[in-house]
C-alpha cells in the first residue's frame, strides 16, 4: 500500500547532492536527532534530521524495487472524483466484496458486521487462495480478476478498484505528432490574416511536412483525422470558430499570471479612453447622418465617470484634455435632474457633511477630484505634447497601458459595454457594435443632434449609472456589500479622510496649448496671426524672465478650436489677460486653426492676393450656401456648431471691456440684445403685432420640418 511517508533508518539509502549515502548511526542529542552518512568511498558525513528530511540537496530512495519516494499517481479524491453515480455504486459495491474477501465482512470490521457474517466460506480460518475462489464462484467472474482486485485494493484503497480504461494522454489519436506540431504552426501563422479553412491548413501541413520530412517518411492522417486534430488543437490556439478579432485577442494573452492596479482611494488612477460611438448623430450643417466618438474619464477606484466628450468623426488632443479637465471642474448639473444624481459643488457626498443642502449653485455632474496617475493607451491623441504637458504642470503622472491589451483599461472598456447595451441600443440610428450587427439603414434613423446625444449620455451616466450597484465594486473587509460608484466614492472620501480640490480659479488656462513667441511693438505673430492687447503693455520692452525654447520668447495659451484670441498671464501681477486677432471684430463666432488653414488654402486657390478676412469671409459664405459638403468641412462646421465650448475658460479683464456697447460699436460689433426682447423692425403697421405672436407662440415653428413632402 502506498504510504505517505518513507522509512529512514540505520541502512536507509538516500541520494544527497548527486551521491548515493547510507544511513550507519542515528542519534538524539540536545540540539535534536541527527544522523551519520556514509558514500560509497567510506566518508563520513553528520547532519540533523530536520536538514535531510527537508532539504531540496536530499531524496529518499524507496526499497521497494520499481518504487519510487514520491506518488507520481493520481489521487483518490480525483479519481473518484470523476465518477458518476453508477459507476460509484459499482466501485464501492465491489470494495465490499474485497473487504469480505479479506476479513469476512462487507464493511471490514467485525463491530459493524451485518446479519449471517462472516459466511462460512469467508472464515478467516481459511486460506486466501479458497476464499478468492469462492468470491469467483459468487460473482460468477474468473479468480484471477479476484486476485487482480485484491492486489488493487491493497495498493490503493477504493480508487484501485476504478476501471482503468481512462482517456489516452495522447489525444490526437492515431496522428503522428510531427503532423500535429506542423499543423499547430500552420495555425499560428494565420493569427493575423485572415481566417482560413480547415482545408488549406491540412493542404498547407501536408505540404511542409513533406518538404520537411521528405515524402512517404510522416504517415499522412486520413481526412476525417485530420478534421479531429484540428478541433483538438483549436483548444491551444482558435482559429476557425470565433471572429478573427477574438482569436487575435486570444493570441495576444500573457502566459503568466493576469496582473492589475489596485487603487485604493479615489483619483489615485484616472483611466481614460476613447471609442466609436455606435449611435450615428445629426449633421446641423448639412442635416445628414455622421459618425461621432466618445472620450471619458473614470475614476478607477470609484468608477465614477469624471468627464465626458462627444466629438464628431474624430478626437483631437484639446477633447482629451478638456476631459481630463472636467475631473477638475466638472459640467453643472441639469436643471431637471433628481436629487440622487447631482453631487454638491464641494464634491462630498450628501451623506459626509451636514447642511450641505445650503451649498450654492445648482451641483455638478460628477465629482471633482484630483487625478494623481493617468491610464491611456498609445492613441495619438493620449501621447501628444499637448497632453503631456499639461500633466507634466499637474503633477500628473502618465502610465501608458500594453500594446493591444484592452484588460489594462479594463473598468472604462467595461464601461463602453454598459453604455451601448443600456442606453445607446435603445436610441434612433443605433448601428451595432460591428458590421455583423447592423440594421439595413441605420444611418437613415439619425434624429439626435451631436449636443443633444452628449447630454443624453451626460444624464443617463449620473441618473442610472453612478446610482447603480456594481459587482466588481466591494471592499475586501465587507464582502457581501455591493455599492455603486457613488457610495464607493463615499466609502473612499472616509478611507481616504480628505478631498484634494484645485483652488487656482483660473485653472482652465492651464489646459490650453502654450505658444512660445517674442513680443514686438505690433503685438504676437502665431501662425501669421496677429494678437494685440492692454495686457501687453507692460511686457513690451522687457526681457523675458522664462527660459523658452526660443530667444526672448514668452508663453501664451492657445485654444486649437477658437484662434480669435489667446491668451496671456503677466508674470508680475499673475493675471491673465485676453489678446484679441485683428480680424477678431469682424467675427461673430469662434473660429478653430484647422478651419482658418482650409480657408487660406481656398482662398490661394481663387484669389491672386488673398488675406485672412477674405479668405474667413468666404469660407462661411461657402458653408451658408451649402458648398462645404467634403469630410474635412463637415468636420470643422461639426466643431464650430457645439453650443458649448470644450473647456470653460474664466473671463479675463479684456472681455469685460469689450463687452461695454461703446467699445463694442467703436470696433464694428453688433450690440448684444437683452434676453427676452426683439430687434425693433423698420416695417410699421398693425401686422408687427400679429408677426410678434406668432414669434412668441408656443407651438413649434420647426415641428413638421423633416416631415416628408
Amino acid at each position: 500500500m502506498s504510504r505517505a511517508g518513507a522509512r529512514v533508518g540505520v541502512g536507509s539509502r538516500l541520494r544527497y547532492d548527486g551521491e548515493t549515502v547510507e544511513v550507519i548511526e542515528m542519534a538524539a542529542t540536545t540540539a535534536g536527532n541527527e544522523v551519520v552518512l556514509k558514500d560509497g568511498r567510506g566518508r563520513l558525513l553528520r547532519l540533523s534530521l530536520k536538514e535531510l528530511l527537508f532539504s531540496d540537496r536530499a531524496a529518499v530512495i524507496p526499497d521497494e524495487p520499481g518504487a519510487s519516494a514520491d506518488d507520481v499517481d493520481v489521487i483518490a479524491s480525483v479519481v473518484l472524483g470523476q465518477l458518476d453515480t453508477a459507476e460509484r455504486s459499482r466501485v464501492l459495491n465491489r470494495a465490499e466484496h474485497v473487504r469480505e474477501v479479506l476479513t469476512g465482512f462487507r464493511s471490514g470490521f467485525s463491530e459493524l458486521a451485518r446479519e449471517g457474517e462472516p459466511r462460512p466460506e469467508y472464515l478467516s480460518t481459511l486460506s486466501m487462495e479458497v476464499r478468492q475462489e469462492a468470491k469467483a464462484t459468487e460473482l460468477g467472474i474468473a479468480a484471477r480478476t479476484v486476485r487482480r482486485w485484491v492486489a488493487d485494493f491493497r495498493e490503493h484503497g477504493e480508487a484501485g478498484l476504478v476501471a482503468k480504461s481512462g482517456p489516452s494522454r495522447k489525444s490526437h489519436g492515431r496522428a503522428d505528432d510531427r503532423w500535429v506540431e506542423t499543423a499547430l504552426e500552420v495555425m499560428v501563422e494565420h493569427t493575423e490574416a485572415s481566417k482560413p479553412s480547415r482545408t488549406m491548413v491540412i493542404e498547407r501541413t501536408r505540404a511542409r511536412v513533406i518538404a520537411r520530412y521528405g515524402p512517404e517518411v510522416v504517415p499522412q492522417p486520413s481526412r476525417a483525422a485530420a478534421f479531429r486534430v484540428l478541433a483538438e488543437l483549436e483548444r491551444r490556439h482558435p482559429l476557425f470558430r470565433l471572429s478573427t478579432k477574438r482569436n487575435r485577442d486570444i493570441a495576444g494573452r500573457p502566459d503568466g499570471v493576469y496582473g492589475k492596479l489596485r487603487p485604493t482611494r479615489p483619483g489615485e488612477y484616472l483611466v481614460m479612453d476613447s471609442t466609436r460611438l455606435d449611435v450615428f448623430a445629426f449633421d446641423p450643417l448639412t442635416l445628414r447622418w455622421v459618425q461621432a466618438e466618445l472620450s471619458v474619464g473614470m475614476d478607477w477606484y470609484t468608477r465614477c465617470i469624471t468627464g465626458i466628450m462627444l466629438t464628431p468623426v474624430s478626437t483631437k488632443a484639446v477633447d482629451v484634455s478638456a476631459v481630463l479637465y472636467q475631473s477638475f471642474r466638472p459640467r453643472p448639473a441639469g436643471q431637471d435632474w433628481p436629487s440622487h444624481a447631482v453631487w454638491p459643488e464641494h464634491g462630498i457626498p450628501r451623506t459626509v457633511l451636514v447642511d450641505v443642502e445650503k451649498a450654492e449653485g445648482p451641483g455638478l455632474a460628477s465629482p471633482p477630484l484630483v487625478p494623481e496617475t493617468l491610464v491611456v493607451d498609445h492613441g495619438k491623441v493620449y501621447v501628444s505634447e499637448h497632453l503631456t504637458s499639461v500633466c507634466r504642470r499637474m503633477g500628473i503622472s502618465i502610465q501608458p497601458a500594453r500594446l493591444r491589451t484592452g484588460r489594462d483599461k479594463g473598468p472604462v472598456e467595461r464601461f463602453f459595454r454598459t453604455i451601448r447595451e443600456d442606453l445607446l441600443q435603445a436610441l434612433p440610428g443605433y448601428k451595432g457594435p460591428d458590421i455583423h450587427s447592423r440594421g439595413e439603414k441605420p444611418e437613415d434613423e439619425a434624429f439626435f443632434f451631436l449636443d443633444e446625444l452628449e447630454t443624453i449620455i451626460r444624464e443617463w451616466t449620473a441618473t442610472a449609472y453612478h446610482s447603480r450597484p456594481h459587482s466588481s465594486l466591494l471592499d475586501p473587509g465587507l464582502p457581501g456589500m455591493r455599492m455603486s460608484p457613488a457610495k464607493m466614492f463615499e466609502h473612499g472620501m472616509a478611507r481616504a479622510g480628505y478631498i484634494e480640490v484645485p483652488r487656482d480659479p483660473d485653472l482652465a488656462f492651464e489646459f490650453l496649448e502654450t505658444k512660445w513667441r517674442t513680443i514686438q511693438h505690433y503685438g504676437v505673430e502665431i501662425d501669421r496671426r496677429r494678437y494685440n492687447g492692454p495686457g501687453l503693455n507692460a511686457c513690451r520692452k522687457l526681457k523675458s524672465p522664462y527660459d523658452g525654447p526660443g530667444k526672448n520668447s514668452w508663453p501664451f495659451q492657445v485654444d486649437p478650436d477658437d484662434v480669435t484670441r489667446i491668451y496671456f498671464r503677466d508674470p508680475d501681477t499673475r493675471r491673465w489677460h485676453t489678446l484679441l486677432w485683428e480680424h477678431a471684430p469682424s467675427l461673430q463666432m469662434p473660429l478653430s486653426e484647422e478651419a482658418l488653414d482650409f480657408a487660406r488654402k481656398l482662398a490661394a486657390s481663387k484669389y491672386r492676393y488673398p488675406d485672412d478676412r477674405l479668405a474667413v469671409a468666404d469660407l462661411l459664405e461657402r458653408w451658408n450656401l451649402g458648398l462645404g459638403t467634403t469630410v474635412p468641412e463637415r468636420r470643422m462646421a461639426l466643431r464650430l456648431s457645439r453650443e458649448q465650448a470644450a473647456i470653460e475658460l474664466p473671463e479675463t479683464e479684456a472681455e469685460t471691456v469689450i463687452s461695454l456697447p461703446s467699445v463694442r460699436k467703436a470696433l464694428g460689433v453688433a450690440p448684444e440684445m437683452p434676453r427676452g426682447k426683439l430687434p425693433e423692425s423698420a416695417e410699421g403697421g398693425d401686422d408687427d403685432e400679429a408677426d410678434l405672436e406668432d414669434l412668441t407662440d408656443e407651438d413649434d415653428f420647426y415641428e413638421d420640418a423633416l416631415e416628408d413632402v
